[in-house]
C-alpha cells in the first residue's frame, strides 16, 4: 500500500501599480530572493505587465497553505510591505489561490 499524501499546493499572487517602478523594483526584487529561501516556497516570480505599463505581479506557489500564512507573518513580508510606502499609487492586490491540477479533473 502506497502512502499517498494529498497535495495542498497554495498560489498567491500580489499585484502592484508603482508610482516609482524604478524603486519599487529593487524593494521587489530583494523580497522575491528573500522569499525563495522561505519554508515551504516551491516557487516565487516576480513579472511586469505587458499591458499595463508600471504594474509588477509576484506570483507565489508554497507547498501548503500553513506555509504561505507563515510567511504573511514573516520579517520579510513585513520589511516588503513597509518599504513599499509612497512608491504605490493603490494598495496592492492579493489573491490567495488554490492549486487544481489536470489529474483533480479527470
Amino acid at each position: 500500500m502506497s502512502d499517498e499524501r494529498e497535495v495542498e499546493t497554495a498560489i498567491v499572487t500580489m499585484t502592484f501599480d508603482a508610482t516609482d517602478p524604478d524603486a519599487l523594483l529593487g524593494v521587489l526584487s530583494k523580497y522575491v530572493v528573500l522569499t525563495r529561501g522561505q519554508d515551504g516556497c516551491r516557487n516565487v516570480d516576480l513579472c511586469l505587465s505587458v499591458t499595463k505599463p508600471d504594474r509588477f505581479v509576484i506570483v507565489q506557489k508554497w507547498e501548503h497553505p500553513e506555509d504561505q500564512q507563515r510567511h504573511f507573518d514573516s520579517p520579510e513580508m513585513v520589511e516588503m510591505a513597509a518599504a513599499c510606502t509612497g512608491l504605490l499609487a493603490s494598495p496592492p492586490a492579493i489573491d490567495l489561490l488554490e492549486g487544481i491540477s489536470a489529474h483533480d479533473l479527470a
